[in-house]
Parts: C-alpha cells; sequence; structure tokens
C-alpha cells in the first residue's frame, strides 16, 4: 500500500490490451493505483533485442513485487505460460491473487 492507496498490477496476455485498459480504468476510479504492462505494436516488439525483451519481464515482475495484489485478465477463461508464471510469483511472495473471470 502506497499511502491511502492500495497497489494492484495488471497481468495476462497482451492480446487482452482493450480489457487492459478497461481494468485501469475502473480500478483507477475505486482508489487502485494500477501498475500494467506496457504494450508495444507487433511492429516495434517484432524489432525488440532480446535484452531489451528480458528487461521488460523483469520490470513486469518487479511490479509485482511492489504491488499489494495482482489481477489476471483471463477472458474466455485463458492464461498463457508468462501468466501463469506471474501467477506463482505472486503467490510465492504472498500476494494477493484475482481473476476476472472464475
Amino acid at each position: 500500500m502506497i499511502g491511502e492507496f492500495k497497489v494492484i498490477t495488471l497481468c495476462g496476455s497482451a492480446r487482452f490490451k482493450d480489457e487492459f485498459r478497461k481494468q485501469e480504468q475502473i480500478l483507477s476510479l475505486e482508489g487502485y493505483m494500477v501498475l500494467s504492462p506496457i504494450f508495444f505494436d507487433e511492429e516495434i516488439q517484432t524489432k525488440l533485442e532480446r535484452t531489451k525483451l528480458e528487461m521488460l519481464k523483469l520490470m513486469h515482475y518487479r511490479r509485482i513485487d511492489l504491488s499489494d495484489e495482482i489481477l489476471v485478465i483471463n477472458k474466455n477463461g485463458y492464461i498463457g505460460e508468462s501468466t501463469k508464471k506471474e501467477i506463482d510469483y505472486a503467490r510465492n511472495h504472498s500476494k494477493i491473487v484475482n481473476f476476472i473471470e472464475n
């Protein structure tokens, strides 16, 4: 918690970018400080060096470290391998894990 605000990190597949944006707005208006991954368009993403991709991955885990909880964007029940690792990481670091769908 930072001040009076709980911190929540959004996790999930980049294919749900629109849902990430929706949840950012909803949670911000509910009083959460929202941390979310940065999404690059496909052209930029394919040009990123492996070291840059690894840096972005580590930055996302640091967001989880800073959070009180994570919210998994699991539309239609989809949870990819990277997101599964983020969920495990969050649970292993005593973070609350919630999902947009059961």
